[in-house]
Formats: structure tokens, C-alpha cells, sequence
């Protein structure tokens, strides 16, 4: 790399067109030189075209007193215009520009210029990158050298080592190959002398993905072995090594940077395939309404990423066929007509196509969505009445009760705000009787009586109602003449209840008034004043029946003595109600209570509490508090005068009393003793009303033993009952005596139960011709048969499972199958000589029947034990031979007749 090669290397890859370099000592990077030429005509300023550096400037008075500045850290110019770096640069892309201002000290005049600073490219691959700087895949590769390392110069001043530039690869993706398919030949200036080496690393290489690129390690050609896509991976970063044949490094790595060239490959894809939106009927034009969004997978800063939409069709085409219109960039869908109204077209489906190339229709790839734009509703219609008047009637004195119903039309969305109703009343009601109510499934108004209406005061009612949305008009909407109508209604007479004016009237007097008094007239008022009905009085609740009532003029007079202190007075005051009722079709009646307060007179004489008491016999221990009770009130009432009578003379002289307060008194002993018993002690107490009254009372004192603490003792108390010491034993010894005789009774029951049950069988067996079987107590076997199962020989409560065994010896009596015997018919009408032979028939056929029980059968009872301690009773031998007689067995009857048979008749035989 000779000449302008290296000294393009010294700006790190830059060269300069048409400008001489010269190095200035002591810079640390290398000086552009900038000539200034001298036209002959006076042209000031700087030429309006630069290629590369050659930049010139010029002047009537020539260069001097010129100076020049750059708007880049990275340059500088001096005065006598030459360019240098301030620093050593790195310029990995394909050009840095920079401007260079010229200004005249004198006239401080200033004049600009772009300069830029191109790419180094090798001599051989200068002409293939004139345009772009980059290596083109589909162009034959070129070898690219590294640079020689540099040495020492003349002058003594050392170089510093460079590392390679080398431009970007571009590679096209969707190759169809060959494959491997090769993208440029890297090669060092030092393979003249040794052997070298070449390999990459990174991803691609020897990284994931593996083996997309390799190199020939000999010749240092790179290739790539399969076809690239750029939506898979853009871009590649490998590095270049270069080692002699022992691995020793060469040269420094190098960067390779490839592109993968983009292709348009990839369709326009909508985010999503329907979009719904939105738009105000009555909008204007240029009221935004969407977005519809598509992505291209391409490369977005080419044309085979840049998205272009358009709007393909509209349905409806109403009122006009392009009520809409979309940005071609952005995607937003706006209005670009009047005329949208939701009464007529309530939703339009545009088409909306997506193509890229920026929209090129020949060349492009298209997709395209659907959106749905739905007009909603305001409130652009006002409701209108269908009337302009309505009529209804309502009956009196009724609440609640839908008296019209008024229909409205409205177009504009159902049940939303633009068509909900809102009714009022603006005229014709000012008592507020009605009130109405909106429908809310069919939008009318309801008028409903809210506050009872009386047709003596109002026959008839003319309303004036206006009708309006929830939601307010939309802007320059008016108000219809038909959203207001009329609304008479006529009030129907109905015959109402008389009623009491005064209801809960009350009315004072004092108690004890005799009966036939009057007290008061409670009289009722009809309100039907346009009819002529008469009103009767009844008794509806009295109940201590203690008042009557005139029936047609409601006077109210006493039947009874009014007693303030009967259980029917309640805080002093006694109800009663009374019941008006007219002769109208129908009658209707009303209820009145009459409230009696009863002023209190001294009618009750006071009473004395307690009426029993006991006091010890002895004073001085304790004492007796009585007090008064009187039903009356104050001030009939205490304080109260306590005193004993002078007749009998025994009181006075036995009992004291003692007054404690106006409500309370003590009755104590007067004497020192005082045998025990129950005493009669009357006390005459007086209230203070007037006149006064008074009353005996008998309190029963009991007077008993006490002990230390003034409590009667319990010997004493009974003794205080009346008894005395020889009746208190008396009663306990005939305790004693009964409980004695008890006892006697028990033991001689259980004695006599013992008698019975241990009583032997007294009845010789010959004479008792009873079929009897007695039950003995079981006995058990052997010593060694202890622990036997008694249930074995219990009798089963039932016979199935028995009977279902096979045929052999049973545990149970059987009875025997065969023919039974024919008992002997009793005659309807016997004779009386019949009955004997009768009787010997019925005894002679039972005798020999079988089937009767006791049955002959074996019985089987359970194992006794193997053995026993006790001796055989088989040792024991019966013999037949001897004066023993066995004929008697023959007066036993047939059942011993097979027994007589066996050893009756033995020798006979």
C-alpha cells in the first residue's frame, strides 16, 4: 500500500481527493493541507461544490487576515489553511463531514463550506465501492490486504501500529446459491514471506448458529453456506485472525461486519384482523374516529418495510360512498363527509389494505382488515308527546293509583340517556297531589295520585306536563312544541266516613258520679256535604260498660259509678271508643276515642300491712313495723294515724304501738311476758283526706320462745301454733307406733313368700290323674363338665329350622304324622242320657289318639361331661326276677298300656 494509501491510513482510513499532505512535526495526527487558489475574477467566498478536500477560498485582497474554524473537535485548520486531526480517529462508517468557516477580521464577514472526509479503499476495490463503500455480495469479491505493520522513519519519529478497516459485507438474503457461496477474500501483505493461516470467530462462525459463514485457512477466502434471512438475524460480528503455521499471531484480529441485505419478502400483517371503533353522529369532517395498525417483519428503513394504507371499500355507501378517509402512514381512520346520523346508518364496515413498497401497488405486498365503525347516538331528537291532550279520572281520597299513562316518541338510541323520558308537571297541580313516573321498558309517563285528592275542594285538575331526556340536547338542538301536553283529570265522588273532629277527645270529672250523669256529646261530621245522609252513634269499646251514647246525637251519659281505682283506669284515665257510621251506599263509619280523666275522692279507707307477724314473749328483743296502704292518691292518702282500740281492754294493756312516720308505725309488747300462742291484734288507722277515713285491721301476732338472737325457736314455734308438749308427744308416739306396724307387714310378707316357694308336693302321684309337666331346676353333668352351653337346651321360638334338617333324631318334641283319629260329633239337641256315653267317647278317642301331647318321641339333650368322680349308677342291675307286680299298670289308663304290656304280661307271653 503505497502512496495515498498510507497516508489515508494515517487519518484511520481517511483519504483526500485532490489535496498534497505534508506532516507537521510534533502533531499526533496527520495534517490535511487545503489549497487556496486565486481566481482571476474577485469571487468572495468559498466554491459551492467541494469533492472530497480540495477546498479553495478566495479573496479581492488574497488569504491575509483570514482565519478558519471548524464546528468538529476532531479537526482543526490553520492559518495558513491546512487541515489536521486532533487526535487519532476511528471511522467505521462511509463518510464524517464537517464545516470550515472562513471570517475576515477586518469586515468580520464569515463565509461556510462542508468538507468530507471519504473511506480509504485498496486501489483494486476503489472503483468497485465508488459509490457506496460496501461490499456487494453479488458483485465477484475482491482480495482485501492487511496493511503492513509500519516502522520507524527517517527522522526518528515512530509510528504506531494500525489495526485493518474494512468495510461492511452485504449480504442479500433468500440467496438461492450455490452454496457455499463466497463473499470476499481476506489476505495479509506478510504471506510473500511465511505461511499464513486465516480463521473467523463469533456468532455465525464457531457461536450459535454454527458454521453460517467459513473460511479457507490457506487462501483466506470466506464464504457463506447457507441462505440468510434478515427477520431471522440481521446482522453478524465476526472477527478475522491470521497465525503462522506454529499459531503464532500475525497480524492484529480484525472486525468483519455483515449485513444481511434486506428483501421483500414479508406481507403486511394487521395487529388484529377486526378493529372496532367509534364515531358521533352530526360529526364533523376531519373527527377522528381510529387507528388501524400493521407490521412488516421487513426492514422498516428500506421500502420493503414502509406500510402505506388505504381505504378499499365502505358499506353502506350512504349518505355518500367515502364518509371516511385514512392517514396512508399513520393508519388513522378520520371522517371526511357530513351527514353521519345513526337514525338512518347505525354502523358502516370499511376495508381498510396495508401494502408496502410505501404503498406501490405493482410492486408492494398488500393485506388488508376489516373495521367496524359504529355511529352512536346523541341526543339530536327531543321525545315528542303523541297527544297533545289526555284524560283520566280518580276516586277520591286514594293514593297510588295511576290515574293516565302518556306515550312519547323518541329516535334516538332505546333505554340510553338521549331516550329516557323525564316528565314534570309545570302548571295545574300546586298542592302537589300527582306526580308522574316514567316506564322504564316502554318510555311513559305514568300519572300517579301521591296526596289524596277531595272532590268537595277539587272536582277536576288541568295539568300542563312537559316531557325531556336524561341527557341534555346536543349543541344546537331546540326544544319541540310537542314535547308539552295536557293532562285533565276529574276526581269521582265517593260516600267517606264521618269523622270526629276532636278524636281523642278528653274530658275531666271526678269519680263516683251516679250513673245517668252526661258527661259530654261526641258528635261526628260527615264530609260528603253534597249528599244527605244521617249519622248513628254505637258503642265500639267500653270496657268497664260503664258509658252509654245517644245514637243520633252522640250525647254520652254515665250507666255505672265511675271508680278511679278499678283495674281499667290506666294512669287515672279511662278509653273508650264510639263508632259513627252514615246510611250511604256503602256506609262507611268512623271511629272515635273518648278519654275520661277520673279526679280522685277519699273512697277508700287505708289498709294495714302485714296481716301476720311473730314477736319474741319476751320485749325488749324485737318489734313489729307496720305500715298503711290506701288505693287512693294524694292528697287522700298519709300521713296516717295509728292507735289500738280501747274494747277489748286486754289490747292496750298487752301492746303498745308506737307511730314511726306518716307512713309508719311499731307494734311491740307493753307487758314483760307474754305466753306463746297466736294473738288477734286489731289497729284502727285513719288517712288524712276529706273527710278523713279509717279502718280496724286484725293483725294474727304469733308470740314465741326466742333465743339470744330474737328468733323464735322451732319448739316454740309450734307451741305458738297451739299445741302443747303433751299433744306434741302424743303425736309422735303414734309415729312410731304406725311405722312399727309397717315393718311387722313387710317381714310377715316375705316370710310367707318363703313358705310358699320351699313347700313340698304333698299329693300322692297314683291319685293326681293331671297330665302335668313340672319344671325342675337343669342340673349340670359331671365335675368335668362345668362350662356347658345351656342354650342347646333351650326350646327354639320357632320350629322352620328344624323341621328343614334331614330327616332323623331331633332335639324337640315331634309330632306324629298319620291319620287322626274321628272324635265323636256332639249332637245339636243331646238327650240327657246321651251325655254320659259322650263323655266315655271323647275320653276313649282322646286316650288312644297319637297327636296328642305329650308326644312319644326321643329327645337328645347335650354331652355331660366325659366322666365323674361318683360312681356307675350301671352297676346297679335291675332284675325282672321276683314278687315284684307290675299288674297295677294296668289301672293306669292306655298311656301306661305299652309300659303293662313290657312287664305286666311278661310270663303270660
Amino acid at each position: 500500500m503505497e502512496g495515498g494509501q498510507r497516508a489515508a491510513q494515517r487519518c484511520s482510513g481517511c483519504r483526500e481527493e485532490g489535496a498534497g499532505s505534508t506532516r507537521r512535526p510534533g502533531r499526533a495526527a496527520r495534517p490535511v493541507q487545503v489549497r487556496f487558489l486565486h481566481l482571476a475574477t474577485c469571487h468572495l467566498g468559498f466554491p459551492r461544490v467541494f469533492s472530497g478536500l480540495l477546498i479553495t477560498f478566495s479573496s479581492c485582497l488574497g488569504t491575509k487576515g483570514t482565519q478558519y474554524e471548524t464546528n468538529s473537535v476532531d479537526f482543526k485548520v490553520e492559518a495558513d489553511g491546512t487541515v489536521f486531526a486532533t487526535r487519532e480517529l476511528r471511522i467505521p462508517s462511509e463518510q464524517v463531514a464537517f464545516t470550515v468557516t472562513a471570517w475576515d477580521r477586518q469586515t468580520a464577514r464569515r463565509w461556510d463550506a462542508m468538507v468530507r472526509l471519504l473511506v480509504a479503499q485498496p486501489s483494486s476495490a476503489r472503483s468497485a465501492h465508488k459509490q457506496n463503500g460496501a461490499l456487494d455480495a453479488s458483485q465477484p469479491p475482491n482480495d482485501m490486504l492487511l496493511p503492513w505493520p509500519q516502522h520507524q522513519n527517517t527522522n526518528g519519529l515512530r509510528r504506531q501500529k494500525r489495526d485493518w478497516v474494512i468495510p461492511p459485507i452485504n449480504v442479500p438474503e433468500n440467496s438461492r446459491g450455490p452454496f457455499p457461496q463466497q463473499l470476499v477474500r481476506i489476505r495479509s501483505d506478510k504471506d510473500n514471506d511465511i505461511p499464513i493461516r486465516y480463521s473467523i470467530t463469533g456468532v455465525g462462525a464457531d457461536q450459535p448458529p454454527m458454521e453460517v459463514f467459513s473460511i479457507d485457512s490457506m487462501s483466506g477466502r470466506m464464504y457463506v453456506t447457507r441462505p440468510m434471512d434478515r427477520e431471522e438475524r440481521a446482522s453478524y460480528h465476526l472477527r478475522a485472525h491470521a497465525v503462522d503455521m506454529n499459531g503464532n499471531k500475525v497480524e492484529n484480529p480484525i472486525d468483519l461486519y455483515i449485513y444481511v441485505i434486506d428483501m421483500n419478502d414479508n406481507r403486511p400483517e394487521f395487529i388484529n384482523q377486526v378493529y372496532n371503533g367509534s364515531v358521533d353522529e352530526g360529526s364533523k369532517p376531519g373527527t377522528y374516529v381510529m387507528t388501524v395498525t400493521a407490521n412488516d417483519a421487513d426492514d422498516g428503513t428500506t421500502a420493503n418495510g414502509m406500510v402505506r394504507y388505504r381505504i378499499v371499500t365502505q358499506t353502506p355507501q350512504s349518505p355518500s360512498q367515502n364518509m371516511f378517509t385514512i392517514n396512508s402512514e399513520t393508519g388513522d381512520i378520520v371522517t371526511v363527509a357530513a351527514g353521519l346520523d345513526r337514525e338512518k346508518v347505525q354502523q358502516y364496515t370499511v376495508i381498510v389494505q396495508a401494502t408496502d413498497m410505501e404503498g406501490n401497488l405493482n410492486y408492494g405486498l398488500s393485506n388488508t382488515a376489516t373495521a367496524i365503525i359504529t355511529v352512536t347516538d346523541v341526543n339530536d331528537n327531543p321525545p315528542e308527546f303523541t297527544a297533545s291532550t289526555y284524560s283520566g279520572e280518580v276516586p277520591e281520597n286514594q293514593v297510588e293509583v295511576v290515574v293516565a299513562n302518556l306515550t312519547v316518541m323518541d329516535r334516538d338510541q332505546p333505554h340510553s340517556p338521549n331516550w329516557n323520558a323525564f316528565y314534570r308537571i309545570i302548571s295545574g297541580d300546586p298542592s302537589g297531589h300527582f306526580s308522574i313516573r316514567t316506564d322504564p321498558v316502554t318510555n311513559e309517563g305514568m300519572v300517579t295520585v301521591v296526596k289524596a285528592v277531595d272532590y268537595e275542594l277539587n272536582r277536576a285538575f288541568m295539568l300542563t306536563v312537559m316531557v325531556s331526556n336524561q341527557a341534555p340536547l346536543a349543541s344546537g338542538i331546540q326544544m319541540s312544541f310537542q314535547s308539552t301536553a295536557g293532562v285533565t283529570i276529574s276526581v269521582v265522588d265517593v260516600n267517606e266516613a264521618p269523622y270526629f273532629p276532636s278524636n281523642h277527645k278528653l274530658i275531666r270529672l271526678e269519680e263516683g258520679v251516679p250513673s245517668g250523669t252526661v258527661l259530654t256529646t261526641f258528635s261526628a261530621v260527615d264530609p260528603d256535604r253534597f249528599m244527605q245522609q244521617a249519622v248513628r252513634y254505637s258503642k265500639l269499646s267500653d270496657p268497664a260498660n260503664w258509658l252509654h251514647i245517644n245514637a243520633t246525637n252522640g250525647q254520652i251519659t254515665t250507666a255505672a259509678v265511675l271508680d278511679r281505682e278499678s283495674l281499667y283506669i290506666k294512669n287515672n284515665v279511662y278509653e273508650a271508643t264510639f263508632l259513627a257510621a252514615d246510611n250511604g251506599i256503602p256506609p262507611a263509619s268512623g271511629t272515635g276515642t273518648l278519654q275520661i280523666y277520673l279526679i280522685d275522692i277519699n273512697d277508700n279507707a287505708p289498709e294495714l300491712l302485714p296481716k301476720e307477724a311473730q314477736i319474741c314473749e319476751r320485749p325488749g328483743l324485737n318489734a313489729i313495723n307496720i305500715t298503711a296502704a290506701d288505693a287512693d292518691v294524694d292528697p287522700n292518702i298519709g300521713p296516717y294515724v295509728f292507735e289500738l282500740p280501747f274494747v277489748p281492754a286486754a289490747v292496750r294493756k298487752n301492746w303498745t304501738i308506737t307511730r314511726l312516720n306518716g307512713d309508719y308505725a311499731q307494734l311491740s309488747l307493753r307487758i314483760l311476758y307474754l305466753e306463746a300462742g297466736m294473738y288477734d291484734v286489731p289497729i284502727t288507722v285513719t288517712d288524712s283526706g276529706n273527710p278523713p277515713l279509717s279502718n280496724t285491721s286484725i293483725i294474727k301476732v304469733k308470740v314465741c320462745p326466742c333465743d339470744e338472737n330474737g328468733d323464735c325457736t322451732t319448739i316454740g314455734a309450734v307451741a305458738a301454733a297451739g299445741l302443747g308438749t303433751s299433744a306434741i308427744v302424743a303425736i309422735l308416739i303414734c309415729i312410731v307406733i304406725l311405722l312399727t306396724m309397717v315393718l311387722l307387714f313387710v317381714v310377715w310378707m316375705k316370710r310367707r313368700e318363703k313358705e310358699r316357694h320351699t313347700k313340698q308336693l304333698l299329693i300322692d302321684p297314683e291319685d293326681d290323674v293331671r297330665d302335668n309337666i313340672l319344671k325342675y331346676d337343669e342340673e349340670g353333668g359331671g365335675e368335668e363338665d362345668q362350662d356347658y352351653d345351656l342354650s342347646q337346651l333351650q326350646q327354639p321360638e320357632a320350629m322352620e329350622h328344624v323341621l328343614s334338617k334331614a330327616p332323623g333324631v331331633r332335639r324337640v318334641d315331634e309330632r306324629p304324622v298319620g291319620a287322626e283319629p274321628q272324635y265323636p260329633v256332639r249332637p245339636v239337641v243331646p238327650h240327657p242320657g246321651d251325655i254320659g256315653d259322650f263323655i266315655s267317647e271323647g275320653l276313649r278317642a282322646a286316650d288312644n289318639d297319637p297327636t296328642a301331647p305329650p308326644y312319644d318321641s326321643l329327645l337328645v339333650f347335650d354331652y355331660e361331661g366325659s366322666g365323674s368322680t361318683a360312681g356307675s349308677v350301671s352297676s346297679l342291675n335291675s332284675s325282672s326276677s321276683g314278687d315284684q307286680d307290675y299288674d297295677y299298670l294296668n289301672d293306669w289308663g292306655p298311656r301306661f298300656k305299652k309300659l303293662a304290656d313290657m312287664y305286666g304280661g311278661g310270663e303270660e307271653d
